[in-house]
């Protein structure tokens, strides 16, 4: 076994996690800076450990530990036996998720940190929902427009859009709609994950399954915007003609007239109708202005 990179310092995090690593008996109780890294070549895979900024816990190819006694088992064992599944046992032994099994997670040495500090931001999501009409598309695009123009990488998934193909498969009974969301939710996770600002555009009527999104992602990473137009000012743009056709019955289970629409209790933005109306590009500065706020437009 070989130790390379960074530069390790006496007393750091692998002491106050408290491991003594008789496969590194070479290297006793090293500590790390953040942003230093020191890689373990084995004779079948690449090892790295990583100092994780803001506290005392190292990551070793992308999953965390901390100074808890379960940790320093599974620390142990990842520089004896490999990659840790995401159940959190060794990788020899395999999971079960969902409806899938015999599966196990594959370990990166390249973390979403190092894809943050490539595009010089950080990645997250930005969900947008709010009624047919209430200008969800109109205001991502704006948004996306301004990232861009301020050299930022940033992607829409539009729920209409995203129904042409990955969910083309899914109705609007409120099974489907649940699972539309998780779907999209799962996928603004990955694009978070690879450092990306992603920006979901969906009506997602229902408060459990926005939730369900947030719950995917760290505090903080998810950020849920309500365009909080009223359903009168919604139907009279009706921009495509899908109020008038629920209301001569022609469309059911449309949100806002058959089919609920629940309220967002915490958005960290809503952006309200006002009168004179604000523009597009207005309203897309204000998340702006939250996301340099809260420092995701740099790394």
């Amino acid at each position: 076994m070989i130790a390379t990179g960074g530069t390790p310092q006496l007393g750091g995090c692998l002491r106050r996690l408290g491991l003594y690593l008789d496969t590194l008996s070479s290297l006793p109780k090293l500590g790390f800076k953040h942003g230093e890294s020191m890689f373990i070549l084995r004779s079948r895979d690449l090892l790295q450990m990583k100092a994780v900024e803001g506290s005392e816990s190292v990551s070793v190819n992308g999953k965390s530990f901390d100074g808890d006694d379960k940790n320093r088992k599974d620390l142990n064992g990842i520089f004896e036996n490999g990659y840790l599944g995401s159940s959190g046992q060794n990788s020899s032994q395999l999971s079960t998720v969902g409806n899938s099994t015999n599966i196990h997670w594959h370990g990166c040495t390249v973390e979403k940190i190092d894809r943050q500090k490539l595009l010089d931001q950080k990645g997250c999501v930005i969900w947008i929902t709010g009624l047919s009409g209430s200008g969800k598309s109109t205001m991502a695009c704006a948004l996306n427009r301004i990232l861009h123009q301020r050299g930022k990488l940033s992607y829409v998934l539009d729920g209409d859009n995203i129904r042409h193909g990955l969910n083309r498969d899914l109705s609007f009974r409120a099974e489907d709609r649940a699972e539309n969301i998780r779907r999209v939710g799962e996928v603004a996770k990955l694009f978070a994950d690879a450092g990306i600002i992603c920006i979901a555009s969906l009506i997602s009527p229902y408060r459990r399954d926005r939730e369900a999104c947030r719950a995917l992602l760290p505090p903080g990473d998810f950020i849920e915007v309500f365009m909080d137009a009223p359903l009168q000012v919604c139907e009279a743009r009706d921009p495509k003609g899908l109020y008038k056709l629920a209301r001569a019955g022609k469309i059911t289970g449309f949100t806002g007239i058959d089919d609920p629409y629940e309220t967002p209790l915490n958005s960290e933005i809503v952006l309200r109708h006002e009168e004179p109306c604000v523009s597009p590009s207005e309203m897309a500065e204000k998340v702006v202005l939250y996301l340099e706020e809260k420092g995701y437009l740099q790394a």
